[in-house]
């Protein structure tokens, strides 16, 4: 018993101070609703590579559809944006050094923020209509309504997946206003400038509280639609509802972008080439990556000039982008840079971001996507977002972020290369794979297709690679438990203690960067 209660307190370091336990357990539930995710993930690669290989459907339409849903709300909103917020959480107060006002706000959000997801189990319910065949449970474009109104669309969701929407809204605003009201606080107190990192956050803070202003409504006019309180302007409220569907893209990036300005200048041990160039990328990402409201949907019946707006404003990201990419390309010219986990994990966010970019670009392309609209190439855009930028830029953050908080170093060094190696070759399969069936016309979410050996290879291709990329992380989690437990522990007292700890237990010498390149015969 005695054992249990001190892994307890070490896995949610309730021996330490406020921000430091609100921060663990935001990343503790982040993790848990992942790992939730990933299983939904896997279920959906099962299906479609077991169909392929044997013909063989092992779930049902219902779990499979549902699967697809649940994992994209498990994984973008409970794991990415929790831990998000506990990352802006975590530095906002180390970095400002300001005290926390009304936590009861913030702990209140992060318990509604968590319930919600459990709300979102609730069963779906099918009218009785003949020719009834799609149970994908929430926001299709393939019906009339985002969720469906009962006697009216052709399928319809338990009213709990309203009401956890709404509680995710709720605590998602509570958590934005509490936390523009300490940079507000700070702003009276400090005359310096924002570090750049605390920039990019703040941006991301703002997206977060204008992109989610859409969803609100929408959300809030579907439940009273449910109730029969009041009708339903279909297009109206998909293009609210899809307003944060653009956003939520840039919402999930811009912590990389913002993991990439902290490392890359501190990696590079030289200053950030251009500082009012970073500032200004930030300020026009804000004003770029809001109020698209279809986001590259450019096939299905809206207003054209929504559509010509969408393509616009897409564009728009661009510059922002190259701003930020020259940026820090020029930064990290020309250094002598050791090879290490925090430099593997950056890398591979900096490449990913340019490679996902582009493919992005084509999305935004209505000539282009008249070609490739609703089919896996999107999936191949967004995944890419995510397993190449987003992930590998969160993997590097907390690489130093858990020796900040539990003051220990990292259990194995290891299991970090493990990690980083197997993710790496995983990732890029599933993207790749996602990339090629897009390219050959198979359209998403199709649990069935035609058994061609293009569509096969693909669908093993991201079958198998996301197993390699999932066992990757496992062997992360594994490290993170055993650095908890028996992690050697150490004095670290800032951001560049961290950042010297990590770099120096995973640091790889030239010498044996050599030996493993004859090995290889490179």
């Amino acid at each position: 018993m005695n054992g249990l209660i001190k892994f307890i307190v070490n896995l949610f370091q309730l021996d330490k101070d406020w921000i430091t336990k609100i921060t663990m357990a935001m990343i503790v539930l982040s993790i848990i609703w992942g790992l939730l995710g990933i299983i939904d993930a896997l279920m959906v690669r099962i299906q479609e590579a077991s169909w392929g290989l044997m013909q063989l459907l092992p779930l049902t339409p219902q779990e499979y559809y549902a699967s697809i849903t649940l994992h994209g709300m498990r994984d973008l909103f409970g794991f990415a944006q929790q831990l998000e917020f506990a990352i802006f959480t975590y530095f906002t107060f180390k970095m400002l050094n300001i005290q926390p006002r009304a936590k009861w706000i913030y702990n209140l959000a992060f318990i509604l923020f968590n319930i919600a997801f459990m709300l979102l189990e609730g069963p779906i319910l099918i009218t009785a209509a003949q020719g009834f065949d799609n149970y994908f449970s929430a926001e299709g474009w393939y019906y009339l309504s985002p969720l469906g109104i009962p006697n009216y669309s052709l399928y319809v969701v338990s009213p709990l997946w309203y009401y956890g929407w709404m509680l995710i809204d709720i605590a998602t605003y509570m958590q934005t206003i509490w936390l523009i009201y300490h940079y507000y606080v700070a702003s009276k107190t400090t005359k310096e400038k924002l570090p750049i990192f605390l920039v990019f956050v703040l941006m991301d803070i703002l997206l977060y509280a204008i992109g989610y202003s859409g969803e609100t409504v929408a959300n809030v006019w579907d439940i009273l639609a449910f109730a029969g309180i009041v009708g339903l302007n279909v297009i109206a409220n998909q293009i609210a509802f899809g307003i944060l569907w653009h956003a939520v893209v840039y919402m999930a990036w811009l912590p990389a972008v913002a993991a990439m300005y902290l490392l890359i200048p501190t990696l590079a041990n030289k200053p950030l080439y251009s500082d009012r160039m970073g500032r200004v990328a930030a300020v026009l990402y804000l004003i770029f990556s809001n109020n698209v409201p279809i986001h590259h949907l450019y096939m299905v019946d809206l207003p054209i000039a929504i559509k010509v707006l969408t393509e616009i404003l897409t564009y728009g990201v661009v510059l922002p982008s190259l701003m930020t990419f020259l940026n820090l390309w020029a930064t990290a010219k020309g250094a002598q840079v050791s090879w290490n986990i925090l430099t593997a994990f950056t890398v591979m966010s900096f490449t990913g971001s340019i490679f996902s970019g582009v493919t992005g670009i084509s999305n935004a392309t209505i000539t282009f996507d008249a070609v490739i609209h609703e089919t896996m190439w999107v999936v191949g855009h967004f995944h890419g977002f995510i397993l190449l930028s987003i992930v590998p830029a969160g993997f590097a953050i907390l690489y130093l972020m858990i020796p900040m908080m539990t003051g220990r170093q990292w259990y194995s060094t290891k299991l970090m290369w493990i990690h980083f190696w197997g993710y790496l070759v995983g990732a890029s399969m599933v993207v790749i794979g996602f990339d090629e069936l897009g390219l050959t016309g198979l359209l998403r979410r199709d649990e069935t297709y035609p058994l061609t050996s293009t569509f096969i290879s693909g669908e093993v291709l991201s079958t198998v690679g996301a197993i390699i990329a999932d066992l990757a992380t496992v062997v992360w989690l594994f490290n993170v438990i055993l650095t908890l437990i028996r992690g050697r522990t150490t004095v670290v007292s800032s951001l560049q203690d961290s950042i010297n700890i990590v770099m120096a237990q995973s640091t790889v010498s030239r010498i044996e960067i050599e030996k493993i390149a004859r090995k290889l015969k490179i």
